[in-house]
């Protein structure tokens, strides 16, 4: 059974034009693209995806940094979508991901670490919420 994640490429990987580098990688990977668009998060936007990170002493740096440029929120289908992103992505320190990963081959560092990924398929789901509606996920489309 095929599940979703959400992956959101963020605004330094746009602004470092490296969009397609990043797909190719999702792609070879097997995951199918359900849903894709390029979106400017407003702070409200932004600060409501963050939600569950709002008493973080970092949240409001998150949030500027996210309203920062347009990024790219993808859905994501694949069989054990969540955790086989995240290990495609590697560590949020791209300095402790494991070579190879999208992190380590691309990203700055913590804070600018050019990809999201959902850390649970109940996350998944309610983040692929946030930026896609049902018809927007082209449940027909199954290459």
């Amino acid at each position: 059974m095929s599940n979703r994640t959400l992956a959101i490429l963020k605004p330094d990987c746009v602004r470092k034009n490296l969009i397609g580098n990043v797909i190719a990688k999702i792609n070879e990977a097997g995951f199918k693209i359900k849903a894709m668009k390029m979106t400017h998060l407003t702070k409200e936007s932004a600060a409501g995806f963050y939600e569950i990170h709002k008493h973080q002493p970092w949240f409001n740096d998150l949030i500027s940094y996210m309203t920062s440029g347009p990024c790219v929120p993808i859905a994501l289908e694949k069989d054990n979508a969540v955790a086989d992103f995240r290990k495609l992505i590697g560590a949020t320190d791209p300095s402790k991901a494991d070579e190879g990963t999208i992190r380590k081959l691309y990203a700055k560092d913590k804070t600018e670490n050019i990809v999201h990924g959902s850390d649970s398929d109940e996350n998944a789901a309610i983040e692929i919420s946030h930026f896609f509606s049902r018809k927007e996920l082209l449940e027909n489309y199954n290459n």
